[in-house]
C-alpha cells in the first residue's frame, strides 16, 4: 500500500487543478516515500431519483469506489465550497462510508483538504474545517500547512493552515495563482511524507 488517494469533486474545474498540484506533490516525494498518488472524482448529485450517472465519466479520472479508500495509506479531500460547507456530491459519498467507519478502515491515516470559491470570505475556512470532521470520525490523522511555507503568509489570493484553497472570482474563471499552486503542491508532499512516517510506525 503506498497510494495516497487524491480525491475530489470539481464543478468549473478549479478544485480539479488544485488536486493536480496536490497530486504533483505527493509524487514530489516517491524516490523519499514511495508513495504515489491515486486521483478520483465522485458523481454529480441528481435531483431526479432515478437518474444515474455511467460509471466512468466521459474524461478525467475514474469515480473513487470504496477500494480506494480502503486501500490507500492517506487521503487528501477537495471540494468547492457550498454556503461554507463542502458540495452535495462529496458529502453523499461520505455518507456512504460508515462500513468502513465501523471496520475502522481509515483509522490512523492522516488526511488533508482543499477547497476553491467565488470570493476571498465566500467561506473556504469553514468548508475546510467542516470536511476534517467526518475523517476525525473515522479516526484520520489531519495534516495542514504549516506558516514555514512563506507563501502562506505572504499570499493575496488562497491559501490557509487548515489547507490549500483557490479565489476563483464570480464567474469562476480566475486561473490558480503561483502561490495557490504551491501551497497545493506542499499540502500534498506533507501529507505524502506523514503518510510514509505513519505507515512505518504501524509496520509489522
Amino acid at each position: 500500500m503506498s497510494d495516497i488517494l487524491v480525491l475530489y469533486y470539481s464543478q468549473a474545474g478549479s478544485v480539479r487543478e488544485l488536486s493536480r498540484h496536490v497530486a504533483l506533490g505527493i509524487e514530489s516525494t516517491f524516490t523519499e516515500t514511495g508513495m504515489s498518488a491515486r486521483v478520483r472524482t465522485v458523481p454529480k448529485v441528481s435531483t431526479i431519483i432515478e437518474a444515474t450517472a455511467p460509471e466512468i465519466p466521459a474524461d478525467g479520472p475514474p469515480y473513487v469506489t470504496l477500494e480506494d479508500l480502503r486501500e490507500c495509506v492517506g487521503l487528501a479531500m477537495g471540494s468547492p465550497t457550498r454556503f461554507g460547507n463542502m458540495a452535495a456530491p462529496l458529502k453523499y459519498f461520505l455518507d456512504g462510508t460508515g462500513g468502513d467507519w465501523m471496520r475502522g478502515s481509515l483509522v490512523g491515516k492522516p488526511g488533508a483538504v482543499f477547497t476553491s470559491s467565488a470570493s476571498m470570505h465566500g467561506g473556504q475556512e469553514s468548508t475546510l474545517l467542516t470536511m476534517m470532521l467526518p475523517l476525525l470520525h473515522h479516526g484520520m490523522v489531519i495534516v495542514g500547512i504549516p506558516f514555514s511555507e512563506p507563501e502562506l503568509t505572504a499570499t493575496r489570493e488562497g491559501g490557509t493552515p487548515y489547507g490549500a484553497s483557490h479565489v476563483a472570482g464570480g464567474a469562476g474563471n480566475l486561473p490558480v495563482t503561483e502561490s495557490e499552486k504551491k501551497l497545493a503542491f506542499a499540502l500534498g508532499k506533507r501529507l505524502a511524507i506523514i503518510a510514509a512516517k505513519l505507515a512505518t510506525d504501524v509496520a509489522p
